[in-house]
């Protein structure tokens, strides 16, 4: 299921959520939204392994995974995956609302159909378009709660879309190898370490200035913007390290850097949304 990557996505959701109501949302609703995109980010994910299980055993950094060991079986991996996205839909048609309902099946969908079979396979820009279901809690945060999708909710999806090709690409560039074995079209390994390095100043250049337009959509106070900057200024000066470095010169602070930055920038949402002034 990589619990990892599920926490990761659900930092982007309570946020969206929290601002969606002006106020804390209420324990159960929350709780709602949490389970039901616990069980699809983890039925995709396990699905995803299921799918991946043959290049995951030739590279180093997911041989030691379950299917690659023999752990777990390809069935297997596919039926629990299948059972929890159906679970999942059907979860959050019930608790929280259809249209929340329906867009987290699209996402799981997308990456578990679309992006896992074809799309990680056969395009250099599979990190860039894998985007949009790894975007997509951050909109069910909000329309969990206003039920609608308004510009703020897409400014939302927008600033972790831009924010996850800088994320990832600092850790494919010390992953060449790996993805070369596996033949997977990773950015260095298609269009080079140099252009990778530039593709990701740029969309850090992006994931910044989303934020600051989200300041203004959202009418967001000075708690937010002052983080928003602040960190993201940070986030452009380390990539910008990252593209002088000769080698893999802090693309691990990057991949360590932009974590935090995530967790900071909608952390500071609902600490803006309690504290306004």
């Amino acid at each position: 299921m990589k619990p990892s990557i599920v926490l990761l996505l659900l930092i982007t959701t309570v946020p969206a959520m929290f601002l969606a109501a002006g106020t804390w949302p209420g324990t159960t609703i929350v709780t709602a939204t949490m389970i039901g995109g616990i069980l699809s980010a983890g039925g995709a994910s396990s699905i995803n392994m299921a799918i991946d299980s043959d290049i995951d055993g030739l590279m180093k950094r997911t041989r030691n995974r379950p299917l690659p060991r023999g752990t777990i079986s390809q069935k297997s991996a596919v039926l629990f995956g299948l059972i929890l996205g159906i679970t999942s839909g059907i979860w959050m048609w019930i608790t929280v609302n259809p249209l929340s309902a329906i867009l987290s099946i699209a996402a799981y969908v997308f990456y578990a159909g679309i992006y896992s079979p074809i799309l990680k396979r056969k395009t250099v820009h599979n990190t860039v378009l894998g985007g949009i279901a790894g975007a997509m809690p951050a909109l069910i945060g909000w329309t969990a709660i206003s039920n609608q999708i308004t510009i703020e909710g897409i400014a939302l999806f927008v600033i972790v879309f831009c924010w996850q090709p800088p994320h990832f690409w600092a850790l494919a560039l010390g992953l060449y190898d790996d993805y070369q074995t596996a033949e997977i079209p990773m950015a260095p390994n298609v269009v080079g370490n140099d252009y990778t390095k530039r593709q990701i100043v740029l969309w850090s250049l992006l994931t910044v200035a989303s934020t600051i337009a989200f300041f203004f959509v959202a009418s967001m106070g000075i708690i937010f913007i002052v983080v928003a900057i602040t960190t993201g200024l940070r986030l452009i000066y380390v990539s910008i390290q990252v593209a002088r470095g000769e080698h893999l010169e802090h693309t691990q602070t990057l991949w360590r850097y932009s974590t935090i930055y995530l967790s900071m920038l909608f952390g500071s949402m609902i600490i803006d949304e309690i504290y306004k002034f």
